[in-house]
């Protein structure tokens, strides 16, 4: 027992997890996620090739189950599950994941849609035409070789590859602080750099960047930015910018965008359900209808457009929002002696050139024994069939073969590898006409021995060899570029406005902060009220179009811009939207005012319950978001906005003991957005409860009173004073009774007023309520405690009924004036 415990040791926890860690990501380093520099292949696919090719699975023999493949991979060299050899093998066999397909799937291999393929049990696979230059040689000693994991077969560590697989097919992959993506390029075109290299072992970038464009995928496409190829191609890294191959149509009067190309890797099925998901969520107007139209003839998508849209904006914007077009991050790590290392393509270039160098040295090595061997037999075969009969002799006399072998090589000189190869030889080998054969075999022998020690002896014969082979291969396999190359990005302009169809709407914003964007035709056709919270009431209406900003005003000193094609449209009979949907708001914040965002609107006054001002210009306000509520007055601590107007001649401030204090605006300076105010009206035990601004056109002010008071002044009949004095009484003092100021608003003979008590809202004309002088308390308008008080907009004013008068007395001469003026007028009189 203590003999066990001897054998436990201590470990810090630290070292045993980066122990194991580091060995866990040498493994996904090395053998699993990262291409080899020399034929860019993963484990995984180079096994699989070879695998196949092992069971001769290859081009021009009949198809084979893949489940047979990736149990034979799984079972002999890669023993990591079977999804993983499988999607492997289907990844290699797809036409838009790489430009020359190393399998050939008879089956479902997927879709650019990003469907899967058909499980292993139901496809079949050989290896595809251009996977046998891969392997060619492969037995003739020309890789290294290492044990499986089981140590019962041996496998290639690397392929011979007899064209730059890394850099023609690109590769993908993520492992422990590595991660790679090459793109695809023209196998042509490496290939010509190859041999420009080889030709030119110190030649500069420039002259590969006459020969390489860019990457070349195998889904076309556009590539923009030569500075980022140039990038990636000297240091291993670079960023271009790839885009879909567009054209307009117009097909039975309609405007067409259509789409032949997209970006490498880009899944075809999302990208048409972003497109219509931008239409269906009204994010982009013009858009009536988005299709697949890809078929066997290849790839299609046709985006219908609305009459009168701007299709340059429209495709712009799906440029900018979807992946019509991204961007493509060149990072070009491949392992290299068993280390990660990020290459540019000359040094891509150059370690694929050397290892072809090592290929075809140990492949002629390989042949020049084989040749030097078979000479040698041929020599000793020519040698016996001119001492015909003495060798018979010499065997008929011999107890066995192997005595034969001995006695040949004693009499004859022959040497041991002769005389076997005489010994077996048949009968009918002996003609003539086998003799002339064996004579002429050993002069193409010899020559190919002399070119072979050529090859080898020869580092520019070995260069030739080299460039032929490449030749050859470019003859038979190249194909024409097919993605364009671009020198510069092109910059993506995008006007807005130009995205939205402009429409004539009805805008409502609530006191409780409910907004709804309305069509002209649901409101001419709606026959009742708006739909409302109950207690709720509309704060503002305006009659705009889509391509206006509304501007909300907050409690808290913050305002909201916010484009009139982002509030939500809705029916008139509909419940709007709370703002809160669209901005976050802080706890207890609301929504003051609202002004829309036109060029003629004035410079705005803010008004705090402290007794504050602010005058700022209206401009200030344009912003570029409106997702978020931003600063237009910096508060003190416990103020609040009360009160937003567009500037006007004069700003009156009223208090809630019953001051007024009426000023020239202008005696408010003009100042930004971020700070604060100034004094408006000096207030002790008292606050601010509403601010406005008139002018001569502005007939009253309606004082409404928490004791169920209101009158209206004349605004002839207020006193103007500076800013910063304590004001004038608007309501007369009593010692009985308590007379606080609830509200105060500007108005004009035809106004009407909406009254909310506890139970309800009540309406009531200005002519209701009477004119009165400045000390008055005003007259009872409800036996309700009145809660707030607000003025109609114009739209949902009580309809005017009229009267038929005759004007002055003459029968003759009719008109016809509203009810309201009638009455004033008999006031009057």
């Amino acid at each position: 027992m203590q003999d066990v415990f001897k054998k436990i040791q201590d470990y810090a926890l630290e070292e045993i997890m980066g122990d194991r860690f580091g060995k866990y990501a040498k493994e996904i380093i090395q053998d699993r996620a990262i291409p080899d520099v020399r034929d860019g292949l993963k484990p995984v696919q180079r096994r699989i090739l070879y695998a196949m090719y092992k069971a001769n699975n290859t081009h021009e023999k009949g198809y084979i189950k893949c489940a047979a493949t990736v149990g034979d991979v799984l079972g002999k060299y890669h023993p990591h599950g079977d999804t993983s050899v499988y999607d492997a093998m289907i990844r290699m066999s797809q036409w838009w994941k790489q430009n020359h397909i190393l399998i050939d799937v008879h089956g479902n291999n997927g879709s650019m849609d990003g469907d899967s393929a058909a499980a292993y049990r139901y496809t079949e696979a050989r290896l595809s035409k251009i996977s046998n230059e891969l392997l060619k040689d492969l037995e003739k000693e020309t890789v290294t070789w290492a044990p499986n994991f089981d140590d019962r077969f041996l496998e290639p560590t690397v392929l011979p590859a007899k064209f730059p697989n890394l850099l023609v097919n690109g590769a993908s992959g993520i492992s422990a602080g590595y991660a790679t993506n090459i793109p695809p390029h023209n196998l042509g075109e490496i290939i010509d750099a190859a041999i420009k290299r080889i030709d030119s072992p110190n030649c500069h970038l420039d002259s590969i960047l006459d020969i390489v464009k860019g990457p070349d995928f195998p889904t076309g496409g556009i590539v923009e930015g030569k500075e980022g190829i140039i990038e990636a191609f000297k240091t291993g890294r670079g960023k271009v910018m790839v885009r879909s191959k567009v054209e307009f149509k117009k097909t039975s009067g309609k405007e067409q965008i259509i789409i032949n190309e997209i970006p490498f890797e880009v899944n075809k099925a999302s990208l048409v359900n972003k497109m219509d998901g931008i239409r269906i969520d009204k994010k982009l107007d013009g858009i009536s209808e988005v299709r697949d139209e890809s078929d066997r003839e290849g790839l299609r998508i046709a985006i219908d457009l609305k009459s009168g849209a701007n299709k340059e904006t429209i495709l712009n914007y799906l440029y900018k929002n979807t992946e019509l077009q991204i961007a493509y991050n060149y990072n070009m790590v491949a392992i290299v002696n068993r280390r990660p290392l990020t290459l540019g393509i000359l040094d891509l270039l150059d370690a694929y050139i050397t290892h072809q160098k090592e290929v075809i040295v140990k492949r002629s090595t390989f042949d020049l024994a084989s040749y030097k061997k078979e000479f040698h037999i041929i020599e000793g075969l020519i040698k016996a069939l001119s001492i015909l009969d003495d060798v018979i002799r010499t065997i008929r006399k011999s107890k066995n073969k192997i005595d034969a072998e001995e006695n040949l090589v004693k009499e004859y000189a022959f040497t041991m590898e002769q005389a076997r190869a005489i010994v077996v030889l048949q009968l009918y080998k002996l003609t003539n006409t086998d003799v002339l054969e064996l004579e002429t075999k050993l002069e193409q022998l010899k020559q190919f021995i002399q070119a072979l020690e050529s090859i080898l002896g020869d580092p520019e014969k070995l260069k030739d060899v080299m460039k032929y082979e490449l030749k050859k291969i470019k003859k038979e396999y190249g194909i024409a570029r097919r993605t364009e190359i671009k020198d510069e990005i092109t910059e993506i302009k995008i006007d807005t406005k130009d995205l939205i169809t402009k429409e004539n709407v009805i805008v409502i914003v609530t006191n409780d902060g409910y907004l709804k964007r309305v069509s002209l035709k649901s409101f001419t056709s709606a026959s009742e009220e708006t739909a409302l919270k109950a207690g709720d009431y509309v704060l503002d209406k305006y009659e705009t179009s889509t391509l206006d900003n509304l501007i909300l005003f907050t409690s808290l000193g913050n305002y909201i811009y916010l484009p009139v094609h982002l509030i939500p449209e809705l029916k008139w009979k509909e419940l709007g939207k709370h703002i809160s949907n669209i901005v976050t708001l802080k706890d207890g914040e609301k929504i003051i005012n609202s002004l829309l965002l036109t060029k003629s609107l004035n410079n705005i006054i803010i008004f705090t319950k402290k007794g504050l001002v602010k005058r700022i210009e209206t401009k200030l306000l344009n912003a570029t978001r409106s997702k978020k509520a931003m600063l237009v007055m910096k508060l003190k601590e416990g103020d609040e906005v009360i009160d937003v107007r567009q500037e006007k001649e004069k700003a009156a401030i009223i208090s809630n003991n019953g001051y007024y204090l009426v000023f020239k605006s202008d005696l408010i300076p003009l100042t930004g957005l971020k700070s604060g105010g100034v004094k408006g009206i000096s207030l002790k035990e008292d606050y601010a409860v509403s601010g406005l601004t008139i002018d001569d056109k502005t007939e009253y002010l309606n004082i409404f009173t928490s004791n169920k008071t209101a009158k209206r002044i004349k605004t002839g009949d207020l006193v103007e004073l500076t800013r910063a004095k304590k004001g004038v009484r608007i309501i007369k003092n009593t010692k009985t009774v308590n007379y606080r100021v609830l509200k105060c608003l500007s108005s004009l003979t035809k106004d009407v007023f909406g009254l909310k008590t506890d139970s309800d809202i009540k309406e009531i004309k200005n002519s209701e309520i009477p004119i009165m002088d400045i000390v008055s308390n005003g007259s009872v308008i409800t036996k309700e405690d009145i809660i707030d008080v607000f003025k109609y907009p114009e739209m949902f004013k009580a309809k005017e009924e009229k009267v038929i008068i005759p004007a002055t007395g003459d029968q003759d001469n009719i008109q016809e004036i509203t009810i309201d003026d009638f009455l004033d007028d008999f006031k009057l009189s």
